[in-house]
């Protein structure tokens, strides 16, 4: 069952808000910036992360220095999950924070 428009938003809007709350309790040194349903976060070594809602798709983007990933939620899980590898946006970024900003942060509600 595809999730309706306005679940889909309120499950971005939740997402997106979560990320902001992680980055901004922790101590790196992160410029956070959101506008039009795109959330991007750009660390200290000039990489970003940028978050972005595909209304079309029910999807959440990923743009990352290893590449783009799409993100299905999974309402059994109550996840966001990679359409392709199927692992949970918190494990991906956990991974992918720690490569391009060398410190681990935990997106365990995620």
């Amino acid at each position: 069952m595809s999730l309706s428009e306005a679940r889909f938003h309120d499950l971005v809007d939740a997402t997106q808000q979560t990320l902001e709350d992680i980055f901004d309790d922790c101590d790196l040194d992160i410029d956070l910036e959101s506008s039009a349903g795109v959330l991007t976060v750009k660390f200290e070594n000039g990489t970003q992360l940028i978050f972005s809602r595909q209304e079309p798709l029910r999807q959440l983007w990923l743009a990352a220095v290893s590449g783009g990933f799409h993100f299905d939620y999974d309402e059994e899980s109550e996840r966001w999950m990679c359409d392709k590898s199927e692992e949970q946006l918190g494990e991906m970024l956990e991974r992918i924070v720690k490569q391009q900003a060398d410190v681990e942060l935990d997106f365990e509600g995620l």
